[in-house]
């Protein structure tokens, strides 16, 4: 069979390259013009738009916090500072064996599991080569040890920086309150751009509410970086402003010795100068060790102050909420003057009850025998209940509700320290309100001696009876007396609104009230005698016996039969001297018992700290 020839067509061949050669340069000149393009684009068009996106890349800003102000009391002793502080880091990428290396590590300073915790939730939000804190807080000893054996753990630095330290621990915690980790929470209401760099912030007392006085302004320092964003050098620095200082009120001497004289009950204090309001010493017992917040408290510890059954946590000055008992009835001895329901010659006759027009049940007076016939002046200065409930029928609640408003019971006192509640005073409109009930003329006769719904804190009492001893100048309490601006210095004393005068049109109506309370002290039949001896001032001052459960009509308390936190609440106000107040005073010791034998020899020690020898004079 023959072979088949296939002749080759050049030309067909030579028209099908020149065709394929000219598409692909058309194709390549199609690319080459787009890359020319692009390069125009981001050379010329976006210039500025990359050129701004490289510099950020280059150049970072890295926050600086500023140190907090300090705090100290009104005679310059410091109660919060600045100490230094050490804390052991990690950089990741420089570490071979994590596991190895903690181990180790845990063999020369304490790792807890917390700070484990905390070490990888932080190691996964940073980069490998920034340093992660695995422990804060480091002890000298810790710092010692490590630094001897730091040749060992590459890629493991000890960091210095400022923590903040409560000298007087426990002392004057419910004022000063803490600072701790800001946590989601606080992040809602901080200005996220002065906080950058900061890790703690206020939590509680004035560390909360002046917060922003003392936090300061953030620093920046703008460095160099390569690509992986490590630091090359400091092109330009902003220096931090440190927060201001501030001189507190509070005078230590006196918050230590009226924390003294508790003993080993619980209870609170609160001391006030009634010439302008200044709070002088807050207790609130028993109370707490603050350093412990800053560190990071682990959380075992931090859920037994919350069991406790004392409630360390609790400020019993601005929350606590007690019934006023009978440091009401000087108050109300004064609405009954003032309103021509009473004068101070009127008499009332005490067989040891008092029943209503028409009615059976008979309210007992403390005492059982009773009192016998007593003027306002015994009814306070003895305590006679039987006068006040026929004085608080009288009156009737409403008008003793809008005279007790007038000193501030039942609302809030304005104190310069987050966290207040207001108490209660009861009247006809709140009881329809807030249970839907009609009130009852047996309700009145209870309110009449503090009883009944009646609720005050100790800060109110204490507000209250410097309002009474200074006839009627209402001042806002406050603990900060002046800031300190770290520019040049200079004490910046704050602002105080004036006094509200409270209408009473009778002088003679105060003087009357505050001599029944001078008797209460220093009256032969007072119940608070045993402590007017033996100083050579006076004091006017009020008992007053708090229930915390009822008794039946013919029940007798007996203290030894029941449980000690059935007790009654023991309480006391007074100020001194007499005549010129510059101390006022109200003490509540829960179950205490009794008020003339527990709450009144504690507030005499109160007094005779702020009036011994060496004592400032008080005033702003």
């Amino acid at each position: 069979m023959a072979r088949r020839i296939t002749i080759k067509d050049n030309l067909l061949e030579s028209r099908l390259f020149m065709r394929r050669a000219i598409a692909a340069l058309l194709g390549a000149a199609l690319l080459l013009m787009a890359l020319v393009g692009r390069l125009v684009y981001l050379q010329v068009v976006a210039h500025e738009h990359y050129r701004t996106l490289s510099e950020h890349n280059r150049i970072k800003l890295e926050p600086i916090p500023p140190n907090r102000g300090l705090i100290f009391d009104r005679n310059g002793v410091l109660l919060a500072e600045n100490l230094p502080s050490y804390r052991l880091e990690v950089i990741p990428e420089q570490v071979a064996d994590m596991d190895t290396t903690l181990q180790q590590l845990g063999e020369l300073v304490e790792i807890r599991p917390y700070d484990l915790e905390r070490f990888e939730k932080a190691r996964r939000r940073m980069h490998a080569f920034e340093g992660v804190p695995l422990r804060l807080h480091l002890s000298d000893d810790e710092v010692a040890r490590f630094a001897s054996n730091r040749h060992r753990f590459p890629g493991i630095e000890i960091r210095a920086g400022l923590s903040r330290h409560y000298p007087l621990g426990r002392e004057a915690a419910h004022v000063i309150g803490y600072v701790g980790r800001i946590n989601e929470q606080d992040l809602q209401t901080l200005d996220e751009a002065n906080y950058r760099g900061t890790t703690h912030t206020g939590k509680v007392g004035i560390e909360k509410t002046y917060e922003d006085v003392l936090h300061g302004t953030v620093g920046y320092r703008e460095v160099e970086t390569n690509a992986q964003g490590r630091t090359l050098r400091v092109l330009e620095r902003q220096p931090p402003v440190p927060g201001s200082n501030l001189y507190l009120t509070l005078d230590a001497r006196l918050q230590q010795a009226a924390e003294a004289a508790f003993g080993d009950y619980n209870g609170s204090a609160v001391a006030i100068d009634p010439r302008n309001g200044a709070v002088l010493a807050l207790v609130s017992l028993p109370n707490y060790d603050p350093n412990p917040f800053v560190k990071g408290i682990e959380y075992r510890d931090y859920q037994a102050l919350q069991s406790d059954p004392d409630r360390p946590l609790f400020n019993r000055a601005l929350r606590g909420q007690y019934p006023p008992g009978s440091t009401l009835k000087p108050f109300i001895g004064l609405a009954g003057l003032e309103l021509g329901v009473t004068t101070s010659h009127s008499h009332t006759f005490c067989p040891g009850y008092y029943s209503l027009p028409g009615q059976e049940h008979k309210y007992r007076d403390w005492k059982r025998g009773g009192h016998g016939t007593v003027d306002l002046l015994g009814a306070i200065s003895q305590s006679c209940d039987v006068y006040f409930y026929d004085l608080a029928r009288s009156l009737g609640i409403d008008r003793m509700h809008d005279f007790l408003a007038q000193f501030g019971f039942g609302a809030k006192t304005g104190i310069d320290i987050v966290g207040e509640l207001g108490g209660l005073l009861p009247s006809s409109a709140w009881k329809r309100r807030t249970r839907n009930e009609p009130w009852f003329p047996g309700e009145t006769l209870i309110s009449g001696i503090g009883q009944g719904f009646n609720l005050a804190t100790p800060l109110q009492l204490a507000v209250a009876t410097a309002a009474l001893g200074s006839y009627g100048k209402l001042y806002r309490p406050h603990v900060v007396r002046a800031l300190q601006p770290p520019a040049d210095g200079s004490l910046q004393p704050v602002h105080l609104d004036p006094p509200r005068q409270i209408p009473i049109h009778e002088r003679h109506n105060w003087e009357t009230a505050i001599d029944a309370m001078i008797e209460v002290v220093h009256g032969r039949r007072g119940t608070a005698r045993r402590i007017g001896q033996g100083i050579d001032y006076r004091i006017a001052g009020k008992t007053g016996t708090a229930q915390v459960f009822g008794l039946a009509q013919e029940e007798k308390y007996d203290a030894e039969k029941i449980a000690k936190r059935l007790h009654d609440h023991a309480l006391f106000v007074a100020f001194a001297p007499a005549d010129e107040p510059r101390l006022a005073v109200a003490v509540v010791v829960e179950n205490g018992g009794s008020g003339a034998a527990v709450a009144a020899p504690i507030a005499r020690r109160i007094f005779d700290a702020y009036f011994g020898e060496g004592q400032a004079d008080g005033t702003d």
